[in-house]
């Protein structure tokens, strides 16, 4: 169970996050935030390549900050952007990997927050379960 507390400062990371953003190219700024099972909080933001594939999402890039850290299982997420607007399906998939059907916060720009669950953003997700049992490292858990 996420805490009030907990959510609202996700919420503010994610929003600090979004200030950082380096989009020159498409000047759509994303920030996130994911919070970790020890309590720990990470965020990042959208890094922008000219080289449009190279992109980084703030979702993954939150994620990445997060596993850099030793965290291995996230609780919940935020989300701001101008428009408050769903992670993209990359970014649905690899939060699932570390997660459960996490809550999801998604923030627009004039403050308007609405929550929504992982499973129902990625229903019917491809995850750990579905690799061959014999695959050193699979974590065992189904988190769906």
């Amino acid at each position: 169970m996420v805490e009030d507390s907990q959510r609202d400062a996700l919420i503010v990371a994610a929003g600090e996050a979004r200030e950082q953003a380096y989009a020159p190219y498409s000047h759509y700024r994303v920030g996130a935030a994911v919070l970790a099972e020890d309590g720990r909080i990470f965020s990042g933001a959208n890094v922008e390549n000219a080289s449009y594939g190279l992109t980084l999402c703030a979702e993954r890039s939150a994620v990445a900050a997060a596993v850099t850290a030793g965290a291995r299982r996230l609780l919940a997420a935020a989300v701001c952007t101008e428009n408050g607007v769903a992670p993209c399906g990359a970014c649905r998939q690899v939060l699932s990997e570390f997660a459960g059907d996490m809550p999801i916060w998604l923030c627009d720009a004039q403050g308007q927050v609405r929550r929504m669950g992982l499973a129902a953003l990625l229903p019917e997700r491809f995850g750990p379960e579905q690799l061959p049992h014999n695959l050193p490292e699979a974590p065992s858990e189904k988190t769906f």
